[in-house]
């Protein structure tokens, strides 16, 4: 299949350029002129990469790539921002508000190309070495720190989510409470090792019925253990 691209320009001069050069290369491309076509697109179409121009109307470019940041189906969104613009500020600026790279305009076809497939190739790498741990029917994504129950986000707090990771990483494995302690709570625990049960009990009613993979094992700790199929 086709890798898609999305091209936000308001110049058609110029979107003409980017396709003919994506096309010949083999890429679908999916075009919009403005702020809105672009988070719209983002979000419905799904591309593969956008190419983001900082100049667009209404908002800007800057301002549509901090809002695609931000939400979680366009968070993962590689982003290549084209300007006319060759202040270094505007480069770093673009960056800083979650874009991959920058391609300065005027550019050549060679360019645009091979920054497209340096893009489109880091992250088919960052996704095969996304951190993602599974067990019955609890997924935890450690880089978009999210946890999902049955498809379903689950918002857990700060010292929860550690303590469901390690857990997690370890499936299998008795954990003692002190090692949990120290691990969650990031530095020797000096205080009764107890507190970890806490934090497992409100974690458990967090994750609802599917918190029953975490077994207590008495006077040891805690594991992750499946739930046997029938």
């Amino acid at each position: 299949m086709k890798k898609r691209i999305l091209v936000i320009d308001d110049e058609e001069s110029i979107r003409s350029v980017v396709r003919d050069s994506l096309e010949t290369e083999g890429y679908a491309v999916i075009e919009g002129e403005n702020s809105e076509e672009a988070i719209r697109k983002a979000t419905e179409l799904k591309p593969d990469l956008m190419i983001l121009d900082l100049g667009i109307p209404t908002i800007g470019g800057l301002e549509v790539c901090r809002i695609l940041r931000k939400r979680e189906e366009t968070a993962g969104l590689p982003i290549i921002i084209l300007t006319v613009r060759s202040r270094e500020v505007d480069k770093v600026i673009g960056l800083e508000m979650g874009a991959d790279d920058y391609i300065t305009k005027p550019f050549h076809r060679r360019e645009l190309i091979a920054r497209v497939k340096a893009v489109i190739r880091r992250g088919r790498l960052q996704e095969t070495n996304r951190r993602l741990y599974e067990s019955g029917d609890i997924i935890l994504d450690a880089d978009a720190y999210t946890v999902k129950v049955s498809g379903k986000p689950v918002e857990l707090r700060p010292k929860e989510f550690d303590l469901l990771q390690i857990l997690l990483e370890k499936k299998g494995s008795v954990l003692s409470r002190e090692f949990l302690c120290e691990s969650v709570l990031g530095y020797e625990y000096f205080g009764s090792s107890r507190t970890i049960d806490a934090h497992l009990k409100n974690l458990r009613k967090a994750l609802g019925p599917a918190g029953d993979i975490i077994k207590t094992v008495r006077g040891v700790g805690y594991k992750v253990e499946e739930k046997k199929t029938q």
